[in-house]
């Protein structure tokens, strides 16, 4: 079965265009990818996609595309034809892309109305080692959305996209692997939007440097430092000038697809944070809010 197989970039829409470009490279650890299309890309050195940001200056803030990865051009194809027939809303076929980094694929809008595209043979850019104590992104983590009807939405990335459930916490929030990592997608209740976008970071040491670095620049954590229950990745999170969630992650369990069983974690103190120990909680978060692009091609 075709199937999403890694997140490559999120691209959004923000009228803190500067001050959002100067986020991502001065303090979150990102680096600049030449571009002439008047648009802003970010690469996170540890890994080989292209970019994993890229910024469009625009009056409304929002979600332009959440861009993932198959492994071949008959995935693009067949994946294309399964969200068609689910419904999705299609902006385009697959065909030959044009954006930094080339490749085949597809835009779409998820059945909440989130631009999702998915492409293979994509360039890929140069690639470094990551030190213990270098505090800079590895590469895109996982990303976690809200959705009117989660456990609906939960199913259509499994049925539709290819995803797998590896656990659930309580009802309320389903988390999704598309690879050995124990998830690269999250889904919560809520209005249509992103929560947050996490990085993986070159383990606890690589967290806790990164953390020091955007202290140092006037970041406040929101949430954290702390450990996860589902996943057992750790977390701190940040806000970024223009106001979306993104977080510092490390050490996210790793699971072998021939004996995984999803679970359901009942909750319970210190289920969101076994540590308990930093500052803040998911009530210092930013508030969800309908995305402004839902069903809004971005146009680039």
């Amino acid at each position: 079965m075709s199937r999403v197989t890694e997140i490559r970039y999120v691209g959004y829409a923000t009228p803190d265009f500067e001050a959002e470009r100067a986020f991502y490279v001065d303090q979150w650890g990102l680096e600049p990818v030449p571009s002439s299309d008047g648009m802003a890309y970010f690469k996170a050195k540890g890994a080989p996609e292209h970019h994993v940001v890229r910024l469009r200056k625009d009056p409304a803030k929002r979600v332009d595309v959440i861009a993932l990865a198959a492994d071949r051009r008959t995935d693009v194809d067949a994946l294309h034809d399964r969200v068609a027939a689910s419904g999705g809303k299609i902006v385009h076929a697959p065909q030959e892309l044009t954006s930094p980094g080339g490749g085949y694929g597809f835009r779409f809008f998820s059945p909440d109305g989130l631009p999702f595209e998915i492409s293979s043979d994509v360039a890929s850019g140069p690639t470094a080692s990551i030190a213990r104590w270098d505090g800079v992104p590895v590469k895109i983590s996982h990303i976690v959305m809200h959705s009117p009807d989660h456990k609906a939405m939960t199913q259509w990335f499994i049925d539709v996209l290819g995803f797998r459930l590896s656990d659930w916490i309580g009802d309320f929030m389903s988390f999704l692997r598309c690879n050995s990592a124990h998830h690269r997608l999250a889904i919560l209740p809520g209005p249509p939007c992103l929560n947050h976008v996490a990085y993986d970071m070159e383990g606890v040491d690589g967290m806790m440097r990164g953390i020091h670095r955007l202290k140092q620049n006037d970041i406040d954590i929101r949430w954290g430092p702390g450990r996860h229950t589902a996943g057992n990745n750790t977390f701190s999170y940040f806000v970024t000038p223009a106001g979306f969630a993104v977080e510092y992650t490390s050490e996210l369990e790793e699971v072998d697809e021939a004996t995984w069983q999803p679970s359901v974690y009942p909750p319970a103190p210190l289920l969101m944070d076994q540590w308990s120990i930093g500052v803040g909680g998911p009530q210092t978060m930013p508030h969800p809010e309908v995305d402004a692009g839902l069903f809004q091609p971005a146009g680039v």
